[in-house]
């Protein structure tokens, strides 16, 4: 894989969007509908979650951390925040809270490299801080670059001098192997396809949301016979929702790209197609796939262990 270059500086991120949920009752609402436990999110941290239909599919993922126990914020996909503030809206019903669009109030900046090592300081990964008018999340680092995010109407006075270029930011985002569903990729995946219990986004000890059941027999039940990767193409960049083709079945897509950075992607696929052969973005005669390593281990067989 072409060695990461050593991105430096901030930039909008327009790819990501900010759910705000206020009232008294916002924390136990969220926690009816979330796939983590998110009355267990402590003052400072940040925790991923999932939103699922009742088939126990991705509906929207995001970074939840709280202001004040009634006031939570939500980032998610810019793509697909309009569909999935609606969708969250049915289900307020009577509860006390009020759940709005704040990426205009609070916009997001991705900050990498020293630009963030200077604003983070000695911040653990998944936590925040106050910064005026917003928060600080300090995400996990990503081959050794330091990444945050920014949620604020402030500039970031002083912060950095560079502005980090998208693809350079994107592509931090992929090697991290946290997914974010995207409008293309809406109830194409279980949690467990995405890794995401994994990278700290289910909990199975907290109760019922949408299709809670589902994702537990997943677990405990069944199999898990589709993971998540990180591969890079031989050539054309990927994109979310592309149909990866394993060289033995022409007519069967064996996989879907989740996200993407240029040649670099995250993709779903049969963990038997990983045996031999050889995957294809598109089609068979697509360009060919190599795997690439992801910063935690995947579990090499279907079976999970109860």
């Amino acid at each position: 894989m072409t060695t990461l270059a050593a991105p430096d500086g901030a930039l909008p991120l327009s790819h990501w969007g900010l759910i705000r949920a206020r009232g008294p009752d916002s924390v136990a609402f969220l926690q009816s509908q979330l796939t983590n436990d998110v009355a267990a999110i402590g003052a400072g941290q940040v925790r991923l979650a999932g939103f699922c239909s009742a088939k126990g599919r991705l509906q929207a993922s995001f970074m939840v951390w709280k202001l004040a126990d009634d006031d939570v914020l939500l980032a998610c996909a810019a793509s697909l925040l309009p569909q999935t503030l609606k969708r969250l809206s049915m289900f307020v019903l009577r509860a006390k809270c009020k759940l709005s669009d704040a990426s205009a109030e609070l916009p997001l900046r991705g900050v990498a490299g020293p630009s963030a090592q200077a604003m983070i300081g000695d911040m653990g990964a998944w936590t925040h801080r106050p910064v005026d008018g917003g928060s600080l999340l300090r995400l996990p680092d990503v081959e050794g670059v330091p990444r945050g995010i920014v949620a604020s109407s402030t500039p970031l006075e002083n912060a950095t001098a560079h502005v980090l270029d998208d693809a350079a930011w994107r592509a931090l985002e992929v090697r991290s192997g946290i997914p974010l569903i995207e409008a293309a990729t809406v109830d194409q995946f279980v949690p467990q396809m995405l890794n995401y219990e994994l990278v700290g986004g289910v909990d199975f000890r907290k109760g019922c949301y949408p299709g809670q059941e589902v994702v537990a027999r997943s677990q405990y039940r069944g199999t898990i016979k589709r993971r998540m990767f990180l591969f890079e193409s031989a050539s054309g960049p990927l994109f979310p929702a592309q149909e990866i083709f394993h060289s033995a079945d022409a007519t069967q897509p064996a996989g879907m790209v989740v996200n993407a950075a240029g040649t670099l992607a995250l993709i779903e696929v049969k963990l038997a197609a990983l045996d031999n052969g050889s995957l294809h973005a598109g089609s068979v005669d697509g360009p060919t796939l190599t795997r690439r390593e992801l910063p935690y281990i995947v579990p090499s067989d279907a079976a999970l262990p109860v």
